[in-house]
């Protein structure tokens, strides 16, 4: 076999130090592409980011717990001059779930949100009185510190006492739709539509993480709400940044519309291992990417 044309570092945290289950596929077609993919944890010290052609983002799914360390990490990158995938003025902006108003002020349907500082919870939330709420840190991941109740219950009052006070929080109505008819997750490589997986609560939860009990099945959505997802990348132009190489739109249908939950542009899971045909697009993609670099700031050639 031929040597490598480029040397790409996939992003993860210490929990997944390895080949994440979900990626087997595409660094097996990044490999046959002429591509050196190697995993290094995001903030391992002992890393030199500048070896690398560039830096693809996936599992570094830790990056909440460690915020501030995370957001130096992406400044380290630009000082270095390292390619980063997606680029980290939209990682920055993604990290932080107030991106929700900001795609809210491009037109984006989103499920209502207000912003709460945690020592101004109860304070915003008294308007709230009787109402089904899921409240989360702006800065969290897989329902880390989340907690939905009936406000003014007893148990969501001891609930709320657990969540950390130094934390900013989004404070959302429960959407039923979300046990009822699941949640869609719809993943574009290059701004363009992929596939799509649709993910379940267990019975009596709310919360669709496999981790916590949900069940993901691969799916087909309508053209509307494709388009919905489409709508939403086009929203990213207007705010300033860049199309992404890779995102995931996650959100419900209630009302007969597609409310928007997430944008994904950081660490989305991106349900490829049933789908070698879109891990092979996106490597194609990566490649791509690689073969555009200036040819200065390319590692091995």
């Amino acid at each position: 076999m031929s040597a490598p044309q480029y040397r790409l570092a996939i992003a993860s945290c210490r929990q997944f130090s390895s080949i994440h289950v979900d990626d087997i596929y595409l660094v097996a077609v990044l490999e046959l592409l002429g591509i050196e993919p190697t995993v290094c944890v995001w903030n391992d010290p002992a890393v030199d980011w500048t070896t690398f052609d560039a830096v693809l983002i996936r599992t570094i799914w830790d990056y909440f717990e460690h915020y501030p360390a995370f957001l130096a990490w992406t400044h380290a990158l630009d000082r270095l001059g390292v390619t980063v995938i997606n680029d980290t003025h939209m990682l920055r902006w993604n990290s932080d779930k107030r991106y929700l108003l900001d795609l809210e002020r491009q037109g984006v349907a989103i499920i209502p949100t207000e912003v709460a500082q945690g020592t101004a919870l109860t304070e915003t939330l008294q308007a709230m009185a009787g109402r089904d709420v899921v409240v989360k840190p702006t800065v969290s991941g897989g329902a880390w510190h989340t907690v939905r109740g009936k406000v003014g219950t007893a148990s969501f009052e001891q609930a709320l006492a657990k969540l950390p006070q130094q934390l900013d929080y989004l404070v959302q109505p429960f959407v039923p739709d979300i046990a009822s008819h699941g949640e869609w997750s719809l993943m574009y490589f290059g701004g363009a539509y992929s596939h799509a997986v649709l993910k379940r609560p267990i019975a009596g939860d709310y919360r669709v993480q496999e981790q916590h009990g949900g069940s993901v099945a691969q799916a087909t959505p309508d053209e509307a709400i494709v388009q919905a997802g489409s709508s939403i990348l086009a929203a990213l132009a207007a705010l300033g940044h860049q199309l992404p190489l890779y995102a995931r739109v996650d959100g419900v249908v209630a009302g007969g519309r597609f409310l928007t939950m997430e944008l994904e542009v950081i660490e989305p899971s991106l349900f490829l291992a049933e789908r070698p045909d879109a891990a092979e697009r996106l490597a194609r993609l990566l490649l791509e990417r690689l073969q555009n670099l200036p040819r200065e700031t390319r590692r091995l050639g």
